[in-house]
């Protein structure tokens, strides 16, 4: 039986609640182990506030969705009419509404300026691999939620997006049909299909968000922070086997976290107040009319924050196909002649890449489009094994590797600018181009990150105060 601790009668009703409480449930225990006595780097700058505004825009949107379900039907003939009903004749319903849609745009902000932040300073590296795995999962439940939430108005781009992006997957050879199929519900986007994804967006993906969001919190405590530095604190430690370069997080970051989050929501605001839709960024002007399954808009495109990985199908053409079809065999020529092996690795080299042929010129280009879409999400979840720098931090890399970030920045907007606009030809060129630098920054990453001679990192931490 566990042992109780009493304190003195005379002692504040409030400290004996407390007591009572901890008796029964260690919330104290709990606030001393990730706040209170939890140390962090003493050197945290500007980009370690994003993780906890993700955490704020999460609580918004799982508020705000509870109460947008109220009164939303997910029926394709009332759908449209009760988000309307909400807009209108709901008390506050509008700011509901415009919380929810503006916070999904938020919450893809912040989590992208959040992932580059672990990109530039290696917080993926050993320890925290996991950290990172966990992180990446988010993302990608993130843009299931996203997806499935954006049919949910059944405005005209809530309808025809869906109905694209549901149609790529029949691209898969044998499975295709039979999974777009599964997907809809029905032969094409309507009633079933809005049902699943309602279903989907309001339960089933938001608990695993949130189991991901637990476990990745959790593997952060276990190995702690890193830092700008890229150094571990718990190397150097006092008596009392506290961190040197360590200050416990609660109350000098939650102070730092209060002041990032108290700017985020006058942002957060006055978009919400002065401009909801963005200019028809966080919300398209076709969505304000009803679907229509007889008029097809005039250019279909996704929300702004798939639009990156969406130049990446669009830039897989069959043009572009010989290209990685001489990428892939000059990649296995350079393996197989530059880099010492076992001939029997060397076999496997040249049949993996015969058989990748084999199956480009067999295969449609559209599915290699879908395959170049997933595939920008799912390699970064390899990076913690593609980065073989000496070095974390981007602080004390060869100055190049600065410059090759920014590059990698610049195509990602740009990749993600081209996504929004109508096919053309010019706009084709420069997005394939994009597409083959971003899959080249990574996959090539094994042998860039070795290459320039590294600074010298410090024992301790840098840092001035402020």
């Amino acid at each position: 039986m566990a042992e109780f601790h009493e304190i003195s009668p005379n002692a504040p009703a409030a400290e004996k609640l407390l007591n009572w409480v901890d008796n029964r449930f260690p919330a104290s225990k709990l606030f001393k182990e990730h706040m209170s006595e939890y140390y962090a780097p003493k050197n945290f700058n500007f980009w370690y506030v994003f993780g906890s505004l993700s955490l704020l825009v999460l609580v918004i949107q799982i508020v705000t969705g509870i109460f947008l379900t109220m009164n939303y039907k997910p029926d394709a003939a009332l759908a449209f009419g009760s988000v309307e009903y909400i807009m209108r004749d709901v008390p506050w319903g509008w700011l509901i509404r415009y919380m929810h849609s503006t916070g999904a745009s938020a919450f893809f902000v912040v989590v992208y300026l959040h992932m580059f932040r672990g990109l530039m300073y290696g917080s993926y590296r050993k320890p925290r691999e996991l950290i990172w795995l966990f992180g990446c999962g988010i993302f990608l439940a993130l843009m299931a939620e996203a997806f499935m939430g954006y049919l949910l108005p059944w405005g005209q781009m809530s309808y025809w997006g869906a109905q694209v992006i549901v149609n790529l997957f029949s691209a898969i050879p044998f499975v295709g049909p039979d999974l777009a199929l599964l997907i809809r519900g029905d032969f094409v986007v309507g009633d079933a299909t809005l049902n699943r994804f309602f279903s989907f967006h309001v339960i089933a993906v938001p608990l695993v968000l949130l189991g991901l969001v637990v476990a990745h919190i959790i593997a952060l405590h276990e190995v702690g922070s890193n830092n700008p530095d890229g150094i571990e604190i718990k190397a150097t430690k006092d008596a009392k086997g506290r961190p040197l370069d360590g200050i416990p997080f609660h109350p000098y970051y939650s102070v730092h976290d209060v002041f990032a989050i108290s700017v985020f929501l006058m942002v957060f605001t006055a978009i919400i107040f002065f401009a909801p839709e963005l200019g028809g960024y966080f919300l398209e002007y076709n969505n304000f009319i009803p679907a229509d399954s007889f008029k097809t808009p005039l250019h279909i495109a996704p929300v702004w924050y798939f639009t990156p990985f969406y130049s990446m199908l669009r830039a897989v053409t069959n043009e572009l196909m010989y290209a990685l079809i001489a990428c892939v065999l000059g990649g296995a020529v350079l393996g197989v002649t530059k880099v010492k092996m076992p001939n029997l690795f060397k076999g496997i080299i040249v049949g993996g890449a015969v058989v990748l042929v084999a199956m480009m010129f067999a295969i449609d280009a559209k599915f290699w489009g879908v395959v170049a879409m997933g595939g920008g999400v799912v390699i970064l979840f390899f990076l913690p094994w593609l980065d073989n720098s000496a070095v974390l931090s981007i602080r004390y890399r060869p100055d190049w590797h600065k410059y090759l970030y920014a590059i990698f920045v610049i195509d990602f907007l740009v990749l993600g600018y081209l996504g929004m606009l109508p096919p053309s030809d010019i706009g084709g060129r420069v997005s394939q181009v994009g597409t083959l630098f971003y899959f080249g920054f990574f996959l090539l990453m094994p042998w860039w990150s070795r290459l320039g001679k590294s600074k010298p990192v410090p024992a301790r931490v840098t840092f001035t105060a402020h």
